[in-house]
């Protein structure tokens, strides 16, 4: 015997829906480190890769960059202020942060050993040779 799903219920499950939708656009916030995601892109080239990561609001000298595996690339950095959602036009999300992290997957082996990276206007650009 089916149950008859009242307006009540169908409220619910869409709520439900909203919320899972919300948790996926914000899925690169870690509300407990203050960090975020950064927009970042990845091209790959004949000869090289190039990496750009959007570091709004940050010093050059507090971005850290490591190689975690032949194919990940990991980026942080602190921003030169705490910064709110309401300061990017955000009004359904609350809360602040005050550093970017994000891992990049890179689809090619690269050389760590020749990896160059030049900071200007919270643009980090990224160039890493490919391994041949």
């Amino acid at each position: 015997m089916h149950k008859r799903r009242t307006v009540l219920d169908f409220v619910d499950d869409y709520f439900r829906r909203i919320e899972h939708m919300a948790e996926k656009m914000f899925s690169g916030w870690n509300e407990m480190a203050c960090s975020i995601e950064p927009l970042s892109n990845v091209l790959v080239g004949a000869n090289e890769v190039i990496v750009t990561v959007d570091l709004p609001y940050v010093n050059s000298e507090t971005v850290k960059l490591k190689l975690v595996a032949d194919d990940t690339l990991e980026v942080s950095a602190k921003t030169s202020r705490k910064i709110c959602f309401s300061d990017l036009g955000v009004k359904h999300r609350h809360g602040e942060f005050s550093c970017y992290h994000c891992v990049i997957h890179v689809p090619v082996p690269v050389d760590e050993r020749a990896m160059i990276s030049k900071f200007k206007r919270g643009i980090l650009e990224i160039r890493v040779p490919r391994i041949l």
